[in-house]
């Protein structure tokens, strides 16, 4: 097989056969939505020109900034390790494509080895850009398929976990906030944010109502009883419930309704930004690492995992603490967390549970033995 990779490098190398020429290759070097337009044989008209570009809008909205993002530098790290091994990124090369993997896992280059979760997802963002290119990457392809299932077997590690905010933890992290227009802000979203099991950019991408801006990632109403939110997540639009609290001073809710009614919130995003004297609101929205900001500060303000160093403790605790928090702490029927925290499956669940009872159910009493 190295052999034929071999052989087959070379040609790959060189132009290939039937392969678009080297200025074709150059126009769809960057592909845009732009490109959608009316076929040849199609005569233009009003209506269809307002189709293209509703057609366009769409494209755009195919995939978020931030993966949009992240897909345009791993196209752009691998034309650059095209570039230097004199080979051409379109067409899809399997074998280039297994080499490159390869490179990425050894670290041979200047840059490290990188981990396995990492070249899984720059494989995703080639077969993304070639989608986009007009050409369709097999990632069933021996050439790609057993260098990966390689790397997996030799490379691949459990997760790094971050540490769960437990309950008394959020209790402490909140208690370190003042009770300052920012305070105010601070508390909802740490409130918020654990209650429902949210990612960061869930939290800071709430709206007042329904289509308030047009980078909603949803909205909330508030009823007696809670709060229920709409949110436009990674799986698709999904509800939220969160109940109101035993107590004021703990309650979600009620901390989201003091935001919103102090710093006179009553359309468009919900966790904007605030002036300097901490006495007014502004209207740009938070961006979500904001919220690791804060969950980072106030976890060394109340102290939490104080027998560690201060650079460990930080490392411990992300976005992702208030999602493990919930599902670790929550003590109900594990199909009500997965429905929360918007999983797919209960083997995605629990790994977020860090103290769950693992032999709550005993199998092996079970079978009789």
């Amino acid at each position: 097989m190295l052999s034929d990779m071999s052989e087959n490098n070379e040609k790959s190398i060189s132009k290939p056969p039937n392969g678009p020429s080297v200025s074709e290759n150059n126009e769809r070097d960057h592909p845009s939505s732009e490109a959608l337009s009316l076929p040849s044989f199609v005569a233009g008209s009003g209506t269809l020109d307002r189709l293209v570009d509703t057609a366009r809008d769409y494209a755009r909205a195919a995939a978020s900034d931030n993966t949009l993002k992240a897909y345009a530098k791993d196209w752009a790290h691998f034309a650059r390790w095209c570039r230097k091994k004199g080979a051409e990124t379109l067409p899809p090369s399997p074998e280039m494509i297994g080499l490159y993997l390869a490179d990425l896992a050894s670290g041979t280059g200047p840059s490290p080895a990188l981990s396995v979760s990492t070249i899984d997802r720059r494989l995703s963002g080639l077969a993304w850009n070639y989608a986009q290119r007009g050409f369709a990457l097999d990632r069933k392809n021996r050439y790609i398929a057993t260098v990966l299932a390689g790397i997996k077997r030799k490379h691949a590690r459990p997760p790094v976990q971050k540490e769960a905010i437990l309950a008394e933890d959020i209790l402490a992290m909140v208690a370190t906030l003042p009770y300052d227009l920012r305070g105010l802000r601070d508390r909802a979203i740490l409130l918020l944010g654990y209650a429902g099991g949210l990612r960061r950019s869930e939290i800071v991408s709430l709206d007042v109502h329904k289509d308030d801006t047009p980078d909603s990632g949803g909205w909330i109403e508030i009823f007696d009883k809670g709060a229920l939110l709409t949110l436009n997540a990674k799986t698709g639009w999904r509800e939220v419930e969160i109940g109101r609290g035993s107590k004021d001073q703990t309650c979600p809710v009620h901390a989201l309704e003091q935001w919103l009614h102090f710093a006179k919130i009553d359309f468009g995003p919900i966790f904007v930004g605030t002036s300097r004297d901490g006495k007014r609101a502004s209207e740009t929205r938070l961006n979500d690492k904001h919220v690791a900001r804060l969950i980072k500060r106030t976890v060394l303000g109340a102290g939490i995992r104080s027998d560690l160093p201060e650079k460990d403790r930080l490392a411990l605790f992300s976005g992702h603490s208030l999602r493990a928090g919930l599902a670790s702490s929550a003590e109900v029927d594990e199909r009500y967390v997965q429905k929360q925290l918007g999983h797919a499956s209960a083997e995605m669940t629990r790994r977020y549970q860090r103290r769950r009872d693992r032999f709550r159910v005993n199998l092996t009493k079970a079978a009789g033995l």
